[in-house]
């Protein structure tokens, strides 16, 4: 959500470093773009639309300079328009801001700067902050203490940067929302340098990065760089190296990054449970979270994760652990009783508001919290107090696919750790077995022919029981997100209590069976009740019930476990939704108005 970038020492190519580092964050949704550029004065280009507009526009103005910030717009305040186009500048054009997060006293600040003879030319509630800079500048602030005093009287969520004309330097912040600095080569005594809300930005000048905290302030130029806390206190930053190379983030001759990634899901899997699977000695190994034995376990989480979050739910409840999943905004909002002694936030970025504000409730009421996350440094894995890396590597499309897969993989494994039981043998192989039978689907897939059999159709319909319900959910969020269809995802048994009401021959429904129990059974049940109702049924079953009798369609998965049977399901439905949006010609890896890392709440 939103994404900044900034850079020092690139003289001569920081504009295309800057406009390159946003087109890589693309992913995490946006409306409007913009630079500004320092060296003596400040040049700003900033409008609406697309990184590619900017670039034609950048590359018609022409503004350079030694150093520079970038940001992409999600809007929250004001709409899409240039004038609410970051970066933003005081009265006199001699600061310029870029800013992530929600400003909650920005209304206050406004008036009394509006008062002091401040004009505004935006909606946004981050042009207050350019202006707090020029009032302590006008009062004889040095440029670093003129920051420093503009971020002390923000309340809210932000990750801030900031350039000032004739200052060597860029200045920057954070409370809430992620910023990243990278180091990178120096040469005769000056340093290239970055700012950014996520290490894709400049992964491809440096792999050596500091994930800055809450309350942290960096100050960045080309001889160098220093953090403290807001009132200026040194701090003692750990230096990090990215593991994974710059050219995962690239399609690799894909159409799309969500094709891409649904194609990479063997290989996350593979991550995933690598050193963490003994099928000989029947244990996974899941470090020091062995020894927790939760006597109940607690989940937060939003969108995807919520429904990976359903389906370790019901891991636990499995193994005889009772346990529960909560809409993380819900539940910081309205927390429900905290009796049980662990909650587990699983979030793919790390740096999801909703998630992070309900774990630091449950962690004020006394709960160990436990972050399942795919990225190392992330807010969230710092404040856990443990975190479960989903290692799933970097995911670019909006819309989550090997994330959600690692998820249910990572939380087969926690449950199998934390809680053993019976099953676990069965479930260790079935694990073992995974990536193989992903690679399966994925080579032998009708989706593309059911989607094209199915363009037309009024909305979509998913059912499922047991762990394929969170699928069912999955499946509907996935085709709604990217195809802009109206779908639907239900336990099968509810379709009748009112759903039902919905089905028509333009309404296809999509049935997961798998097994032969009674779960099956009863799913097929309720798939004869839209099929006596005219609805087209897709099957999407490992061949064990007869459901093939009752479906206009079948997507296939080989024979599994019913734990890894919801993560194949899922595969197939990934496909469906996406052969839908290709074919309806949607932007599949940006869809409107969505955001990939939800940083305010």
């Amino acid at each position: 959500m939103c994404g900044i970038i900034g850079c020092v020492g690139h003289e001569g190519e920081t504009t295309d470093v800057l406009v390159e580092g946003l087109s890589t964050l693309e992913y995490r949704g946006y409306d409007s773009a913009g630079v500004a550029l320092g060296n003596g004065d400040l040049e700003v280009v900033k409008q609406s639309g697309k990184i590619d507009d900017l670039r034609d526009t950048v590359a018609a103005a022409g503004p350079e300079g030694h150093l520079g910030i970038g940001h992409t717009r999600w809007s929250t305040h004001g709409p899409p328009t240039d004038e609410n186009a970051h970066p933003h500048v005081d009265c006199t054009g001699e600061v310029a801001v870029v800013h992530n997060g929600i400003i909650e006293n920005y209304q206050t600040l406004r008036d009394e700067l509006r008062e002091a003879g401040h004009t505004f030319r935006s909606d946004t509630d981050t042009e207050v902050v350019p202006h707090l800079i020029e009032a302590a500048l006008s009062a004889g602030a040095e440029p670093e203490a003129a920051v420093r005093e503009a971020v002390s009287r923000l309340d809210g969520s932000f990750a801030v940067a900031a350039v000032i004309a004739g200052c060597d330097a860029i200045f920057a912040a954070r409370n809430d929302s992620p910023l990243v600095l990278g180091i990178g080569d120096e040469r005769d005594g000056v340093g290239q340098y970055y700012l950014a809300s996520d290490v894709p930005a400049f992964r491809e000048h440096t792999d050596r990065v500091v994930y800055l905290e809450d309350g942290q302030f960096v100050r960045v130029s080309a001889s160098g760089w220093a953090v403290t806390d807001l009132a200026g206190e040194p701090a003692a930053p750990a230096v990090d190296t990215v593991e994974w190379d710059p050219e995962e983030t690239g399609k690799a001759g894909y159409d799309h990054f969500m094709e891409k990634e649904i194609n990479e899901q063997p290989r996350a899997l593979r991550q995933c449970l690598s050193e963490r699977v003994d099928e000989l000695g029947g244990e996974v190994n899941v470090g020091d979270l062995a020894y927790l034995n939760p006597r109940g376990v607690q989940f937060v989480a939003c969108g995807t994760s919520y429904h990976a979050a359903l389906y370790g739910a019901q891991l636990f409840r499995l193994a005889g652990v009772p346990a529960q999943a909560f809409l993380a905004s819900e539940y910081a909002s309205a927390p429900p009783p905290i009796g049980d002694e662990l909650v587990i936030g699983v979030t793919q970025s790390g740096e999801t508001a909703d998630t992070l504000s309900a774990l630091r409730e449950a962690r004020s009421r006394g709960a160990r919290t436990l972050a399942v996350t795919n990225v190392v440094g992330s807010t969230v894995a710092r404040e856990c107090d443990d975190a479960f890396y989903i290692k799933a590597g970097p995911e670019i499309g909006v819309a989550a696919t090997k994330t959600f897969a690692s998820q249910l993989a990572s939380l087969n494994l926690l449950s199998i750790g934390m809680a053993p039981s019976k099953d676990d043998r069965e479930a260790i192989a079935s694990l073992r077995d995974l990536p193989a039978d992903v690679q399966q689907v994925l080579d032998d897939s009708a989706a593309e022919e059911i989607a094209e059999a199915y363009l037309d159709s009024d909305a979509y319909f998913f059912i499922g029981r047991g762990l394929q319900y969170p699928v069912a959910l999955e499946g509907a969020l996935k085709m709604k997100e990217i195809t802009y269809k109206h779908a639907e995802g239900f336990a099968a048994g509810e379709l009748k209590h009112g759903p039902l009401a919905l089905v028509t021959e333009r309404t296809p429904v999509f049935a997961m069976v798998t097994g032969d129990d009674e779960q099956a059974r009863k799913t097929i049940g309720n798939v004869k009740e839209v099929e006596a109702r005219d609805a087209p049924v897709v099957a999407v079953t490992d061949g064990q019930s007869d459901v093939e009798r009752y479906a206009d369609h079948v997507l296939s998965i080989p024979e599994s476990s019913p734990r890894t049977a919801a993560v194949l399901a899922n595969v197939q439905l990934q496909l469906a939704a996406y052969h839908t949006a290709a074919k309806l010609g949607r932007p599949i890896d940006k869809p409107r108005n969505l955001a990939k890392s939800v940083t305010v709440e």
